[in-house]
């Protein structure tokens, strides 16, 4: 099996069926960012040229450059013409050179008629619009979110980078390319953090390759129910604690026992949860450390007096008990 079809395996399986839904416009490929720099492209294997020598019709051609990277079936010139990493109107020189031997003078014009060579990049995840974005000039990862519509508020915090093309132009000043890979090096991963690109960290904001695949990692849920002030799910994201968490659902209800807040946590490789029980007045105080978050926990706030058994608690459990154990199965192709 061939390296380029493992990593294309290796993609499905982490990044899941996301990749099949791309957003695009209903039949157009892959959205363009600004054609700003265009007069930088540097040309590649697949790219067409339209060469035009004025005054000798007979010499006119469409050129591909081809997979060594260079125009190689141009009229009458029998050495091929290096394209590759290079202008259009460093070729259209060359060219304009190599016909001097025959030609006094040549007039020589050369027009791009196709840009082929960049595989487009992808973007995917906690984002608003997943997209592959085909681009003609240098971008940065920070142009690409935007492009995508930014992130939702189910971001987790760090974005990976997976690489599966080789640069074909590399700049040896570029210091985005001393970024060292992951443990999964062999497919190019390099992960950033969100909250450094929002800083507007230079080192956070990397360069994107063509054929990159970006992904926005979401956040695993936890839940919090009972007598809260409004029960939700809520992303595990930004060490998310106990205190935290039933703020965000609102605060607890007047008659909620607040001396024991319930939380049932999937036990690690084996089935059922664990009942895990914490006093959040004390923790409110100051008197008791906060509880950091794992994924898929519940939090149960319990009202007082006769509907505190363990029955209510079971009951609503029981609802989320099916749905978790799914979401936690979904949880580990990540």
């Amino acid at each position: 099996m061939s390296k380029k079809v493992l990593v294309l395996f290796a993609l499905l399986l982490s990044f899941g069926a996301s990749v099949f839904v791309l957003a695009q416009e209903p039949g157009q490929g892959p959205s363009a960012l600004d054609m700003q720099g265009i007069r930088g492209y540097l040309l590649g294997p697949g790219d067409v040229l339209d060469v035009r020598v004025f005054g000798q019709s007979d010499l006119n051609s469409l050129a591909e450059v081809d997979a060594d990277g260079n125009v190689s079936n141009l009229p009458f010139l029998e050495t091929p013409i290096r394209a590759q990493c290079r202008t259009d109107k460093e070729v259209q020189l060359d060219i304009a050179k190599a016909y001097a031997k025959y030609i006094r003078n040549p007039q020589v014009s050369v027009r791009i008629s196709e840009r082929k060579s960049r595989q487009p990049a992808t973007i995917l995840g906690a984002v608003k619009s997943p997209m592959q974005v085909t681009m003609f000039r240098k971008v940065r990862l920070h142009e690409l979110v935007t492009k995508a519509g930014g992130w939702t508020d189910r971001a987790s915090g760090t974005i990976e980078i997976m690489h599966t093309e080789a640069e074909m132009c590399p700049d040896p000043s570029d210091i985005f390319q001393k970024t060292a890979l992951s443990s999964t090096g062999n497919f190019g991963v390099v992960v950033f953090k969100l909250n450094d690109l929002k800083l507007g960290k230079e080192e956070a904001d990397p360069y994107i390759r063509p054929g990159d695949i970006v992904r926005v990692t979401e956040a695993e849920p936890v839940y919090v129910m009972g007598a809260v002030m409004g029960a939700r799910e809520l992303p595990l994201r930004d060490q998310l604690t106990l205190g935290r968490a039933i703020a965000m659902a609102g605060g607890p209800q007047r008659l909620a026992n607040t001396s024991e807040v319930h939380i049932y946590r999937q036990k690690d490789n084996v089935g059922g949860q664990d009942d895990l029980k914490y006093n959040y007045d004390a923790i409110k105080k100051g008197k008791a450390p906060d509880v950091p978050l794992k994924p898929f926990d519940i939090i149960d706030v319990r009202p007082a007096g006769p509907f505190s058994g363990k029955s209510l608690g079971d009951m609503f459990v029981g609802m989320f008990r099916s749905s978790a154990s799914l979401v936690t199965q979904r949880g580990l192709i990540y």
